[in-house]
């Protein structure tokens, strides 16, 4: 079901429809965000919070090059704000987000993704318990960012068997368990990482069983007067270069340098 899903949002970015060309010419710039607490792929800037910065900021600039259309990556505030602003199309792109069928509700994907992510879960170093299955969750708290996915098999198992809390920022959910607030948090792997690093908090032990393995995606928002066939066309044939050439490595490579030039002198987290 879920590749049938990913073939059918495939296909529609490459279809045209009438009056793209048209519309396509009154599309003068993109807005696009994502989520803010994703380092080495997003995180604010410190020297303007109304930006962000990270591999996917670096990926939207290349996009942009490619199919003629600036691209302002704008921080807009928590993962939650940002998939409500892309609702109401408010904001145009998504730079990186995970497939669920009720997002299709008010987005396209355009396949294929750009990168794979590894999620995982983080206990406290001599708290821990071990982690083969979903099932060994059952029975204690966990802790997430609002408006998460780790893939829908995940969250629908999340829902009818899980008790896992939500808030709105990663740093909070890390603080939280450093101190014992919670049993654990599941979050991808390296930005959960990258965020403990700068916060200084040590003693983070990761699963060395994923939760789940996902896709990161460009979405584009129903609403955003810039989605026609023709942009939604240039914009499949970038990313499938994109693919084709080197990929994200070294734009990745480049934000984890700049990430780690900026971040403090800090313990780590286990992996």
């Amino acid at each position: 079901m879920k590749t049938l899903h990913i073939l059918r949002f495939a296909v529609a970015m490459s279809c045209a429809t009438l009056g793209g060309t048209a519309m396509a010419q009154a599309c003068s710039q993109m807005i696009a965000s994502g989520n803010p607490d994703y380092p080495p792929f997003l995180w604010r800037n410190p020297q303007d919070e109304s930006k962000l910065l990270g591999a996917n900021v670096e990926l939207m600039q290349w996009l942009a090059r490619e199919i003629g259309i600036p691209i302002d990556v704008r921080y807009v505030g928590s993962w939650a704000r940002v998939q409500e602003e892309v609702r109401h199309g408010k904001v145009d792109l998504i730079a990186g987000a995970f497939f669920t069928v009720p997002r299709l509700e008010y987005m396209d994907y355009f396949y294929p993704a750009f990168q794979a992510a590894r999620t995982v879960i983080w206990t406290r170093a001599g708290h821990g318990f071990p982690f083969q299955q979903w099932s060994d969750l059952k029975g204690k708290q966990g802790l997430t960012v609002i408006n998460n996915s780790f893939g829908e098999d995940f969250d629908r198992y999340a829902k009818d068997e899980l008790t896992i809390q939500t808030v709105p920022r990663l740093d909070q959910a890390l603080r939280m368990l450093s101190v014992g607030r919670t049993d654990y948090v599941v979050y991808e792997e390296n930005p959960a990482l990258a965020f403990a690093a700068r916060l200084g908090i040590s003693g983070l032990k990761a699963s060395s069983t994923a939760v789940s393995n996902e896709n990161l995606y460009v979405t584009l928002s129903h609403k955003s007067p810039c989605n026609t066939g023709e942009i939604r066309g240039r914009i499949a044939r970038a990313l499938n270069k994109l693919q084709k050439d080197a990929g994200m490595k070294p734009i990745l490579e480049n934000a984890l340098r700049n990430w780690r030039r900026q971040a403090p002198e800090a313990g780590s987290p286990q992996s």
